[in-house]
């Protein structure tokens, strides 16, 4: 395993605090400290999974670890957010609350946010308390209509799909990146599996995304170029990727052309294992490189909630591709557990990889996750963020995450369906 330092943690801690986060627990204080001592003292970074067949405290992790994070950002931090949807009252309250004590909360959401539901009143609260002027300390501001942020016009619509918080300082930590597959509303919690990976002490990559965010509030898409930024154990990388065309400037496809299927350790033979939890599938040559994959040797496993099938002109589809290799066996999930279509089914909609074996030359266990589905707009057209997290304890959680979604995925191998191929629509 390779893990760079992070800031002030000892790699025994941060493999401490993965197992608590991975059931969207808070760690506690390090040894020595007081026995009162605030949840938030000695903050690590690790990942949280929501659970919406759990509890209300499992469903609502990712949520409650946002609201402890706003509500301990202290007077001169600052919050930064980029975000789809933000349909939760409760949450932008809360954001008001933080610039009322005199934090800067700045915001930038996808315009639909507004106009696909405007009788829900977290924008009015937001407008009201921040204000829409970007120059001052507070501020809410929405993509164009109907586009991203950054997106080029000529490409059509886009969103700005975003799902980052970024806390200058919390009660026992600095430069917080919180970067999750969940937006903020009530079918996100209670029937949506989705992640978030918490990074604290990186100033780095905290500056990374912050820069971005500036990038995003400026909607200055004539100049964006794709770009990425490693600070170790970390990358990340933001879209829209413009300029490119084809699988040598697809990210995902890349990082799947880095891992070697069959290697040697130990004088025996080894497959590398690919993982895959992905709420949207429709990219082709992903699904490609992901079948090449399986016929080379590799152990690959995919969990999705939507793909597409063949086209009025027979050509195949992801759906159709992905079920070409012999021994591999997509699961899908979704499951219309109330037979209501106008209620949200439950899903996946994570969008995460996991590589166990060699892979960049490297025998070791990676993850990446964030925003970014399988899909063409995701790569050439939305506003993404994509991160990756080169540590194995952090990779294992994810792991039972993965396995624990694959278990309760309905309708499962029996995939068939026209939910599963991307014919029905999925409501949030």
């Amino acid at each position: 395993m390779r893990l760079g330092a992070h800031g002030r943690a000892a790699a025994g801690a941060v493999a401490a605090t993965v197992s608590l986060m991975a059931v969207g627990l808070s760690p506690t204080a390090a040894s020595g400290a007081e026995a009162d001592v605030s949840p938030f003292a000695v903050e690590q970074s690790g990942p949280i999974f929501n659970n919406p067949l759990g509890t209300a405290a499992e469903q609502n992790a990712i949520r409650t670890k946002i609201l402890d994070y706003v509500g301990s950002s202290p007077a001169g931090s600052s919050i930064k957010v980029a975000l789809y949807h933000l349909w939760d009252q409760g949450v932008a309250q809360a954001l008001a609350d933080a610039h009322q004590r005199g934090v800067d909360v700045q915001m930038v959401l996808d315009e639909s946010t507004v106009s696909s539901r405007p009788s829900d009143a977290g924008y009015g609260i937001l407008r009201d308390a921040l204000g829409t002027d970007t120059t001052q300390g507070s501020f809410v501001t929405l993509c164009p209509a109907g586009k991203s942020c950054l997106g080029r016009t000529e490409f059509g619509a886009s969103i700005n799909h975003n799902k980052f918080w970024l806390f200058s300082q919390v009660d026992g930590a600095s430069d917080v990146v919180l970067q999750t597959s969940s937006n903020l509303s009530p079918s996100a919690y209670s029937a949506f599996w989705n992640d978030a990976y918490v990074v604290a002490y990186n100033t780095g990559i905290y500056n990374a995304y912050s820069g971005y965010f500036t990038t995003l509030v400026g909607k200055d898409w004539q100049n964006w170029r794709y770009t990425s930024s490693s600070w170790s154990p970390y990358k990340v990388y933001f879209f829209p990727y413009y300029p490119g065309t084809g699988n040598s400037t697809d990210t995902i496809w890349n990082t799947l052309d880095n891992v070697t299927c069959t290697y040697t350790q130990d004088g025996a033979t080894k497959h590398s294992k690919v993982r895959v939890a992905m709420f949207k599938f429709t990219r082709q040559g992903v699904a490609d490189k992901l079948v090449a994959l399986k016929n080379a040797g590799c152990s690959v496993e995919l969990v999705y909630s939507s793909t597409d099938s063949k086209d009025s002109s027979g050509t195949a589809g992801t759906w159709e591709t992905l079920h070409s290799a012999s021994g591999f066996s997509p699961v899908c999930y979704y499951d219309d557990h109330d037979s209501n279509s106008a209620t949200a089914a439950r899903i996946v909609h994570s969008k995460y990889l996991l590589i166990d074996g060699k892979y960049d030359g490297t025998v070791n266990k990676v993850l990446w996750t964030g925003s970014h589905n399988y899909s063409g707009p995701a790569l050439r057209e939305n506003d993404e963020a994509l991160l990756k997290v080169d540590d194995s304890a952090a990779h294992d959680a994810y792991v039972a995450n993965f396995n624990a979604v694959k278990a309760a995925a309905a309708p499962g191998v029996n995939d068939n369906t026209p939910a599963c191929k991307g014919v029905v629509n999925q409501p949030e």
